[in-house]
């Protein structure tokens, strides 16, 4: 059965998800949302769609990332005490000036012990799993010819034994490096063994320069590097997750295509970017984010855009792929880029802010980028108190979501802090007016008396986990008795063991039936910050519990089971543990 016991590797170019026995079961050429040309993941037949590495006889498997790296290891044992160790990777290293990062998968195979007899089966798909493409070589290499795009396997290995998936005995090291169709002049051996030293150097340094927290050391180097894959570098792009429609729940046909970066995310990513000191990639991203706020021109935003910045994500499911365990259906595109959602302005503000206040940056803001921004604050102040989908994308039905108000606050609060970081008086005084008369509506409207919390719609009586975050971004101060109150409420209603769903009321779909990982990360940083500390760390230490044997988290998690769903790996997930790590640990100066 297929689970999402997998590990990441990739280059901020392609990536690919590795199961336990060394299968590639999902990737995407030539860039995350391109083509999966690995798809078994979502495949019901295992005919094509995999990169497999099969031992004869194979009685045990052990698998690991080499210590702050993305490189993975994988040794295969048979009963007959023969061993191999696969090492996979995507090159990513300094190289003329520039950071070489080629849409490439390096597989690395070498002997351990005896007599280990192999079978590699490189089987690509293409047109969204409907098809397989044409097998054509030459003589060290096979291309796979697909309509829009040749993937060329350059080796060592007998190209029979691979065209024709004939098993052999493996007497010292193969090397596979898939790729684009160029040709390789050198060596794949020596190919193979350079890029796996540059590689594994280029990541010790990466994160050797990450300002990390005292404790839990391993899970934040983990989950930046995850962070780090998941960014796309030739445009400073996040995506949310590295796959589309694995379902939140089973069964509940809640499958999206996650393969997109979400303006809401920007706050969290920055916030955790700049905590890790991780400044070139921060910068990278705030770029991307303010490249979009100027393309609007002033219009509104979307809540989602391509990594390339495009804007339309048409949606269509796709009959080729049967889904995650045959859970249907596979969706390519999505379209919550459609819909409304008023909360995008003040969380393309908060990230664009760094820019004005980070003195380690290279591009600082001036008064011509405020200027750019301004208009996002307007669209913010006439949206505040009218109705969008929220934050959770309710696709069937629109209010007035405080959530949403609070960022359109943000929106404004933040334009006002700039303003005055740039001398600007008089649009300082502007936009304090503006964000002081929408707080004033929120604590109005939104504050449910009865309740004695604030509620997540205006008017209305119940909660979401969104309603945690009204310190984290400013609307309330820590000792705000509002915050509480509504951290109280929360827990009366969202809570379910030791998670917080992110709403309970049936939506489009039914009702919710797995928690929401970053929402109980969220939990996490509100007991914090009402010294409720001690619970704060039993709970973060339960949410790491809940990663599989590699530290990586998807979205959501089965309260039952432990059983993680949702698209994986999820940035959203691992910005939570980030943040409330470094939050929660002890100071390096009180450590020893």
């Amino acid at each position: 059965m297929k689970t999402l016991d997998l590990a990441l590797i990739g280059n901020c170019t392609v990536g690919a998800l590795v199961d336990a026995r060394a299968n590639i079961t999902w990737g995407c050429f030539p860039r995350f949302d391109g083509d999966p040309v690995f798809c078994a993941l979502l495949k019901e037949s295992d005919d094509y769609g995999f990169f497999a590495v099969e031992l004869a006889d194979c009685e045990r498997t052990e698998q690991h990332y080499l210590e702050n790296t993305a490189i993975l290891v994988t040794r295969l044992y048979d009963r007959q005490g023969g061993a191999v160790e696969v090492s996979d990777f995507c090159p990513r290293f300094g190289q003329h000036g520039r950071t070489f990062r080629p849409m490439m998968l390096v597989r690395r195979i070498r002997r351990l012990s005896g007599s280990p007899r192999l079978t590699l089966r490189l089987r690509p798909a293409c047109d969204n799993g409907a098809a397989r493409p044409v097998m054509t070589w030459g003589s060290n290499h096979v291309r796979y010819v697909a309509p829009t795009l040749t993937l060329r396997l350059t080796t060592d290995a007998s190209l029979t034994a691979i065209m024709q998936e004939t098993s052999f005995f493996l007497e010292d090291t193969v090397t596979l490096l898939l790729g684009a169709d160029e040709t390789v002049t050198e060596a794949p051996g020596e190919v193979g063994r350079r890029f796996l030293e540059e590689t594994t150097q280029y990541w010790g340094e990466w994160v050797r320069n990450l300002g990390i927290p005292f404790e839990w050391q391993a899970a934040v180097i983990r989950a930046a590097i995850t962070l780090k894959l998941n960014t796309f570098d030739d445009t400073g792009a996040i995506i949310a997750a590295m796959t589309t429609s694995i379902p939140e729940a089973a069964g509940s046909s809640r499958n999206w295509d996650y393969r997109f970066c979400w303006l809401r995310d920007s706050y969290f990513v920055v916030n955790a970017l700049n905590r890790l000191g991780a400044t070139r990639t921060m910068e990278r991203y705030i770029a991307y984010i303010v490249n979009i706020a100027a393309h609007a021109d002033g219009g509104p935003l979307q809540p989602v855009y391509g990594i390339d910045g495009r804007a339309e994500l048409e949606e269509r499911e796709v009959p080729a792929l049967a889904g995650y365990r045959g859970m249907g259906p596979v969706r390519i595109g999505n379209l919550a880029y459609r819909q409304v959602q008023h909360d995008v302005y003040g969380s393309a503000i908060l990230a664009a802010a760094h820019i004005f206040f980070d003195q380690r940056l290279t591009r600082r803001g001036d008064e011509a980028l405020f200027r750019r921004l301004e208009p996002l604050g307007e669209q913010a102040r006439r949206c505040h108190d009218q109705p969008d989908a929220g934050l959770w994308e309710l696709r069937g039905s629109a209010r007035v979501h405080t959530f949403s108000a609070v960022m359109c606050w943000v929106a404004c609060d933040r334009l006002a802090k700039i303003a005055r970081q740039l001398g600007l008086a008089e649009r300082t005084d502007y936009w304090l007016d503006q964000s002081h008369q929408i707080h004033a509506t929120i604590s109005r409207r939104a504050w449910n008396e009865a309740r004695g919390a604030f509620v997540s719609t205006f008017e209305g009586e119940a909660m979401d986990a969104s309603l945690l975050l009204l310190v984290e971004v400013g609307f309330l101060d820590a000792n705000d008795p509002r915050f509480a109150g509504t951290v109280s409420a929360v827990e009366q209603d969202l809570r379910r063991g030791d998670f917080i769903f992110r709403y309970i009321e049936t939506d489009d779909f039914g009702e919710p039936e797995n928690a929401f990982l970053v929402c109980t990360f969220w939990y996490v940083n509100a007991l914090a910050t009402l010294e409720r500390r001690q619970e704060a760390r039993e709970l973060l230490e339960k949410l790491l519990a809940c990663r599989n044997r590699h530290g990586l988290l998807a979205e959501h998690i089965d309260l039952r089971s432990g059983e993680q769903w949702g698209n994986f790996v999820q940035t959203y997930s691992m910005v939570g543990l980030i943040n409330a790590a470094i939050r929660l640990s002890i100071r390096w100066d009180q450590a020893f």
